[in-house]
């Protein structure tokens, strides 16, 4: 079944570009929203699985939801403070790479049609490389490197990372990894 996803975006060409980079089989992209206006109504008749909106536009993710089975994801590409994203369900940042933003938004939408978007307590896929970078004492602009996306991104990664496991440590992540066989002894530094 093709995920549809709903962009919330009054810049044209940001809209423009973003789609490009989602264009895949399993995606349907539904005709964009410029402002936040009568979102509620357009949630209502299109029923997207994935909402990707600009933060500056409404950060009220709850207010979004509202009920709705389907993941909101941050679209960022200016500064935007980090306690304004700590409800979305993901970020992306214009800054990532195209494989990036479209694996991103293939695992949140794939737990929004499970029905388990904000309730899932296992990591994702990039959570998981994430996390593997961490445990190799890698800082957060090296991962940011390393993954081709954003510090905003690794950033709430690593946010989304401590809240699922409960781990706050550097150390005591190297040790979550090392348990469930993420990394093995030789690749901690």
């Amino acid at each position: 079944m093709k995920k549809k996803i709903l962009i919330v975006e009054p810049s044209e060409i940001i809209v423009a570009g973003l789609s490009a980079a989602l264009q895949h089989p399993d995606i349907r992209l539904l005709q964009h929203e410029a402002t936040a206006n009568n979102l509620e109504q357009r949630l209502n008749v299109l029923k997207p699985d994935v909402l990707i909106v600009n933060p500056t536009l409404n950060d009220n993710v709850n207010e979004m939801r509202n009920g709705r089975n389907m993941a909101v994801v941050a679209l960022l590409y200016q500064y935007v403070k980090q306690s304004r994203l700590r409800h979305f369900d993901a970020v992306i940042d214009i800054r990532d790479s195209k494989q990036a933003i479209l694996q991103t938004i293939l695992d949140i939408s794939a737990k929004a049609i499970a029905g388990d978007a904000r309730s899932n307590h296992e990591l994702t896929p990039r959570e998981t490389a994430v996390l593997v970078e961490v445990a190799k004492g890698l800082s957060n602009k090296e991962i940011a490197a390393r993954l081709n996306v954003s510090i905003f991104t690794v950033t709430t990664h690593r946010k989304n990372i401590v809240r699922k496991t409960g781990i706050k440590s550097v150390a005591g992540l190297t040790v979550y990894a090392l348990l469930n066989n993420l990394i093995d002894e030789d690749t901690v530094i």
